[in-house]
């Protein structure tokens, strides 16, 4: 079972970024799929939801309207497209895959985003 993050970087203020988890060894499409991130010396927080159905999404207050979370369940990738990125939004960001049905839950190992001019 692997999740790979990719796409992070070093973007300025009001930039964005795609972050992208390539899933393999379990059945993807039966997953309810998770964003974190983790900024230094702080807490992991959630920060985007994508139900197993695909259609049904979350985002805390901090990143709505800004963050999206999709998938293509035909690639098992599961994307964060990230707009109008603040400094406040670096961190390691990770994806996660759970399933509650068969009580699964996989992490992957993190991309690092670094929002700075």
């Amino acid at each position: 079972v692997q999740l790979v993050e990719s796409g992070g970087g070093l973007v300025q203020p009001g930039g964005s970024l795609r972050l992208s988890c390539a899933a393999a060894g379990f059945t993807f499409g039966g997953y309810h799929m998770y964003w974190f991130r983790q900024a230094p010396g702080k807490e992991r927080v959630l920060v985007a939801t994508l139900n197993a159905s695909r259609n049904g999404t979350k985002y805390p207050d901090s990143v709505r309207g800004r963050f999206t979370i999709s998938a293509d369940n035909a690639e098992s990738t599961v994307y964060l497209q990230m707009n109008n990125l603040k400094p406040e939004d670096t961190a390691v960001y990770f994806c996660r895959a759970i399933s509650f049905l068969v009580g699964n839950d996989y992490w992957g190992k993190g991309t690092l985003v670094t929002v700075s001019s």
